[in-house]
């Protein structure tokens, strides 16, 4: 069995820091370059088209950090979708006035909600989601959680579109990489148990199936 046969779940520095303290914002820059680097807009954007043949009326995002990744997302998705209502989701509150105003160019518009995931999606009644998306956010909890964070979701919508680390010799030999881009410690450390934690095959699917969810769930 291969060290990483199995996921393996570590707790990563940027979840403990305040969302000010200065190795937080350097961290947030990093991934975003990270993002950038592994053309994660692009593939979500490209997810979008595949499971939503026709433009949304409301998207969640859970984990939605500073706004800035699905921002990039919805340039490349604002020609065609136009009126969409965006719900960001996050237990930080990292949203900002421009941020919103550069979504309002776009035709989006944005309620930003900041709060523990579960305890939103117990007690919220907002309605119902066209989908909900999700960047490299569903590694942080294991199998017990992630069953009941997804049967939580279910109600919401009736798709979850994910990008998410994918377990992989390559994938963990690509973060020794980073000190080439400037990264930080905290981004250097967490970038390689994000990859111990994350998914192969159809982990994710089965997860969701298992919950209750349609059968088929859009990932990376």
């Amino acid at each position: 069995m291969t060290a990483l046969a199995q996921r393996n779940l570590v707790p990563e520095i940027l979840d403990g820091l305040a969302a000010d303290d200065v190795r937080a914002r350097r961290s947030r820059r990093d991934l975003a370059r990270i993002n950038a680097l592994m053309f994660q807009a692009l593939i979500m954007a490209s997810l979008m088209r595949k499971f939503l043949p026709r433009p949304p009326g409301r998207i969640l995002e859970i984990g939605a950090g500073d706004g800035t990744f699905m921002l990039k997302v919805a340039r490349r998705m604002a020609r065609d979708w136009r009126e969409v209502e965006l719900t960001m989701l996050d237990r930080v509150g990292l949203v900002t006035p421009k941020l919103k105003a550069d979504f309002a160019g776009l035709g989006w518009t944005v309620e930003a909600v900041t709060a523990d995931v579960f305890d939103w999606a117990e007690k919220a009644d907002g309605g119902s989601f066209d989908a909900i998306t999700v960047n490299l956010f569903l590694h942080h909890f294991d199998a017990d959680g992630l069953l009941r964070l997804f049967s939580l979701l279910r109600r919401k919508a009736p798709l979850i579109l994910a990008t998410e680390p994918r377990r992989a010799g390559l994938a963990l030999a690509a973060t020794r990489l980073l000190p080439a881009i400037g990264a930080n410690g905290v981004t250097r450390h967490d970038a390689a148990h994000s990859v111990r934690a994350g998914f192969r095959g159809s982990e994710l699917s089965d997860l969701w199936s298992a919950a209750g969810g349609a059968p088929e769930v859009g990932k990376l």
